[in-house]
C-alpha cells in the first residue's frame, strides 16, 4: 500500500482501534468494505454514527440505552431485592442469557485500575452507593471477573456493602481465575451464578 492514500490509511488505523484487530485485519476489513457493495458500507458507517450519537448510559444501572431508562431497569416486573454488580454491558448480556437471574444490575463500565487511571469515579460508585440506600434491595451480587483487578474491585464493593449491613455474594465455582464473564460457556456461567457464595 502506498504512501500516497492517505484516507485508506485513515480507514485502516479507524478500524484498528476495534478490540483485537491488528494492521493485517484492518487492511483486510478496509479492502473488503471497498470492494463489497458500496450502498452496504455506506449503510454500515451510518448506522456506527447514529449509534455513537444516540446510544447513551441508563440513568439507574449505567447500561447502554437509548432511552433514559434502559429495558431491564424499566421492567416492574424482576426482583427489586437482587442487585448484580457487572463490570460490562457484555457482562450484563452474558448473565442474562446464561442464568435465570431476574433481579437488576449495577455495570461500572470497568475495573479498578490505578495504573490505567480507573479509580472510584470512574466505576460510579458514588450513584452506586445510592442504589445500596434505597430499602427494598437485599442482597448484591458481585459479578466482577476473576482477574486481580477484578477481585480488587468486589473487595472494594464489598467493603461498600457492609456499611448498609445488606448479604453480598460472589459468583462461585465454574469462574476459572483470570476468566472473563463474556468468554465462559453458558453452562459454567449458569453453575457459577447458581453456586455464588457469602463475600
Amino acid at each position: 500500500m502506498a504512501d500516497n492514500d492517505p484516507l485508506l490509511n485513515r480507514l485502516i488505523d479507524a478500524l484498528r482501534v476495534l478490540p483485537g484487530v491488528g494492521q493485517k485485519t484492518a487492511q483486510r476489513m478496509a479492502f473488503h468494505l471497498l470492494k463489497s457493495d458500496a450502498q452496504k458500507a455506506l449503510q454500515l458507517g451510518a448506522v456506527i454514527s447514529e449509534a455513537v450519537e444516540k446510544i447513551k448510559h441508563c440513568s439507574i444501572c449505567r447500561n447502554y440505552t437509548e432511552e433514559t431508562v434502559c429495558s431491564v431497569c424499566a421492567d416492574l416486573g424482576r426482583k427489586a431485592s437482587q442487585l448484580c454488580i457487572v463490570e460490562s454491558p457484555t457482562d450484563l448480556l452474558a448473565l442474562e442469557n446464561g442464568t435465570g437471574y431476574r433481579g437488576y444490575y449495577f455495570v461500572l463500565m470497568g475495573k479498578l485500575s490505578p495504573l490505567d487511571g480507573v479509580g472510584p469515579e470512574q466505576l460510579g460508585l458514588d450513584r452506586l452507593e445510592q442504589r445500596l440506600q434505597q430499602p427494598e434491595v437485599e442482597e448484591v451480587i458481585l459479578a466482577t471477573s476473576a482477574t486481580m483487578e477484578g477481585e480488587v474491585t468486589a473487595h472494594v464493593i464489598g467493603d461498600l456493602v457492609k456499611k448498609y449491613n445488606l448479604r453480598s455474594t460472589r459468583l462461585a465455582q465454574g469462574v476459572p481465575v483470570g476468566g472473563e464473564l463474556e468468554y465462559l460457556d453458558l453452562n459454567t456461567l449458569s453453575q457459577a451464578f447458581d453456586s455464588r457464595t457469602d463475600y
